[in-house]
């Protein structure tokens, strides 16, 4: 079988204590043997109030991703560190997802005639 994984994004932190540890991976283990239980599932958390890294300290794409989570909200313009095609892809989207209502019937209306 192909592996499974879980992916949690949290607005919520499980431990106040830990603040630079925002990434978790779990898996289950066996209580008895103390082994894990099924290597090809695994559960991801991503606790994003802990992600506290500006633009400037970004390292990868994986960082880069948890950037865009956290700001994009807040975000008026397409930071320098996200110059990534796929990143223009997803603020893109991010237009057309606060579109007003007539905005977005007129979106979809061209879409039916370019199609």
């Amino acid at each position: 079988l192909k592996a499974v994984y879980v992916i949690g994004i949290l607005n919520f932190t499980f431990d106040e204590q830990s603040d630079d540890f925002y990434h978790h991976e779990v898996k289950l283990m066996d209580t008895r043997t103390k082994e894990v239980f099924y290597d090809k599932l695994t559960f991801i958390y991503l606790e994003m109030p802990k992600f506290n890294k500006s633009e400037e300290e970004l390292n990868g794409m994986f960082e880069k991703w948890l950037f865009v989570l956290r700001n994009l909200s807040r975000l008026m313009e397409r930071p320098k560190a996200l110059q990534e095609r796929i990143f223009t892809k997803l603020f893109e989207a991010a237009e057309i997802a606060k579109f007003t209502k007539t905005e977005y019937d007129s979106y979809e209306e061209s879409l039916k005639i370019y199609r």
